[in-house]
């Protein structure tokens, strides 16, 4: 973290050097910079010095244009930072008061705690929502996204502690990929029961790396299907038991169908749990092709249009199937990943799946990088230059 003088008025803090972001004005133009000197904190929001940034695949689709935003708005949603200032009354989830000095990550969403979907617990589809790094920059809120030097968290958010020794780029995902997984698990073993499952995950991205990884863990026999050899070779280090080829005949012996035999031939029980982590129309209908009876498929990849598919009515019904979508999470979410982290990161390669840091100002060649799709996940290091 760089030297700063941090003085408050008040609800005013100033900040010296100024933090600045950068901001993302439309497709096909360059971020650029703008300096913040002060903000004005509201009771329960912090101001938060980044440490890292994570560059979701989310914020690829957007400056590709797969995907809407309102502009200007700072990018990310994926961070880890400093507390440097505080505004009266802040607690982390635990309920323990926030000082400056601490380390944290926080909700992707904001949420009033209040209205109809609050309170049924849905609060990430709050009737009033708020986002980091999707919501457009406006007076009062300008370091509203992961790509700067600092963000302001608003009252509203999950803000979870860490410890120091978590390393920053496998803290980073944990507000949203790591969070996002820990809800689809959620979802599914309110059908099927995590431990003794065969759990068929079909994505080996930042997602379903780390659905590998948890699901394993809780007792799953998991299998991963994705199309790059790089990724299927990845999802083995993360606890896989066995890997598949989408791109090949269902029944071939590397395909989908014909893993999941020789499972089954080995002892293992029928997929009564789907989790599709790509977003690809094809893989949700191989989801819906192999899931047992009674089983469960969790949607989280499809956060951007993706073309329709055809279902029919009959195999949901005559299968006693549970299809389930999840799109972010709520609070306890992000705790429980944290707590998963903070142990799991020993045992499996979570930092490996973070490529090149960049400077932030470099946050136009970042995501060119992240498009390529060669690592998960490319970092930002706003105290970073060259």
């Amino acid at each position: 973290m760089t030297r700063q003088f941090v003085m408050g008025v008040g609800r005013d803090v100033l900040v010296r050097p100024s933090p600045f972001a950068m901001v993302w004005q439309g497709a096909g133009r360059p971020h650029e910079p703008i300096a913040v000197p002060g903000v004005s904190l509201a009771a329960g929001e912090l101001l938060v010095e980044v440490e890292l940034a994570t560059v979701c695949r989310s914020d690829v689709h957007t400056v590709l244009g797969r995907r809407t935003a309102a502009t200007p708005v700072i990018l990310g949603h994926e961070q880890v930072g400093r507390v440097v200032a505080v505004g009266a009354g802040a607690t982390a989830s635990s309920g323990v008061p926030v000082v400056p000095g601490m380390r944290v990550v926080w909700s992707v969403t904001v949420s009033c705690g209040h209205c109809d979907r609050c309170e049924r617990g849905l609060s990430q589809k709050c009737r009033s929502l708020a986002k980091y790094g999707h919501d457009r920059v406006h007076r009062g809120w300008e370091l509203s996204g992961g790509f700067a030097s600092h963000v302001q968290v608003r009252a509203g958010s999950t803000v979870v502690l860490l410890d120091e020794n978590l390393p920053a780029k496998v803290a980073a995902p944990a507000s949203c990929a790591s969070a996002t997984v820990v809800a689809a698990l959620e979802a599914a073993s309110a059908s099927v029961a995590l431990s003794g499952a065969t759990v068929l995950i079909t994505g080996a991205g930042m997602l379903g790396l780390t659905a590998t990884a948890m699901a394993t863990d809780a007792g799953a026999h998991v299998i991963v299907s994705d199309p790059v050899a790089a990724r299927r070779s990845a999802a083995l280090d993360f606890g896989a038991a066995g890997v598949a080829d989408p791109t090949v005949a269902h029944l071939a012996v590397t395909g989908i169908g014909g893993v999941l035999a020789a499972a089954a031939t080995a002892g293992a029980a029928e997929p009564l749990i789907v989790l599709e982590m790509s977003g690809s129309p094809v893989a949700v209908r191989s989801a819906l092709r192999v899931v047992g009876v009674g089983g469960v498929v969790v949607l989280v990849g499809s956060v951007s249009p993706g073309g329709e598919i055809g279902l029919d009515p009959e195999v949901l019904v005559r299968n006693h199937l549970t299809l389930r979508g999840v799109h972010n999470y709520s609070g306890r979410h992000l705790e429980q990943a944290v707590d998963y982290l903070a142990s799991a990161w020993h045992s499996y390669p979570f930092a490996e799946l973070v490529g090149e840091t960049l400077p932030l100002e470099r946050i136009d060649e970042a995501l060119v990088l992240a498009a390529t799709g060669r690592h998960p996940r490319i970092a930002l290091d706003p105290h970073r230059t060259g």
